[in-house]
């Protein structure tokens, strides 16, 4: 065996001793009854943020967003939760990045937040539709001077010459968002996902976990419970 190979070997092993030493969950995890769950999911989703929160999780307002490409191939990414109301999600990027012209061609997408602090992940699948430009102007002038500047910036998903280049126009934007911070960015979009099935799961440290999954039934939702 060569060098290069021996090392690796080490190293995969080193991997595969750290990996299984790690441990979840491990703090008093909350009780879930799903028997007194909410009509309606959105109700249940504010109130395990609130929970998040309370119990210190690190950004609790960031989700995974899964779409599919023009190939058929899923795709992911973290980003931010901008509101939740009446079984609908909000998010916003560039219409002109990868993401958005995934949704543009397939509006189908889900998201996922997982919050181990808790123990509990819930998972959001539906259909994407894009709101009106001038709510997701106000959505934008709503955030910080930071989030106008990363718009302002642009270029989101296209191929970066270098470090350098990236930091000239990140100081341009910064400065013109400073000058200017009602600037519109027309590629800005605010989507929104309307739910068609929304999964509650609650991890047991006896690997009992609790799943409850609403589905939508006409105009309402009907719930119930998933083995773990």
């Amino acid at each position: 065996m060569n060098e290069a190979n021996a090392n690796a070997q080490t190293g995969a092993a080193a991997f595969e001793a750290l990996l299984r030493s790690q441990r979840v969950w491990d703090v008093e995890l909350p009780h879930f009854d799903p028997e007194r769950a909410p009509a309606e999911p959105t109700e249940l989703f504010h109130a395990w943020f609130a929970d998040a929160c309370a119990a210190g999780q690190p950004e609790p307002h960031t989700m995974q967003l899964a779409t599919v490409d023009e190939d058929g191939l899923p795709d992911v990414r973290t980003l931010m939760l901008h509101g939740a109301a009446g079984g609908a999600w909000h998010f916003a990027s560039h219409s002109g990045s990868r993401k958005g012209r995934q949704l543009a061609a397939r509006p189908q997408a889900a998201l996922h937040f997982y919050w181990p602090a808790l123990a509990r992940q819930i998972r959001i699948r539906g259909t994407v539709t894009t709101a009106p430009p001038a709510e997701a102007a106000a959505d934008l002038h709503a955030r910080s001077t930071g989030a106008l500047a990363a718009a302002l910036v642009g270029h989101q998903s296209e191929p970066l010459g270098s470090v350098a280049e990236l930091a000239s126009a990140s100081e341009a934007a910064w400065d013109h968002a400073h000058r200017q911070p009602d600037t519109e960015v027309p590629t800005w979009t605010l989507y929104e996902l309307t739910a068609n099935e929304v999964e509650f799961f609650q991890g047991d440290a006896r690997r009992r976990h609790v799943r409850l999954q609403y589905r939508r039934d006409g105009e309402g939702w009907s719930n119930g419970l998933l083995w773990p």
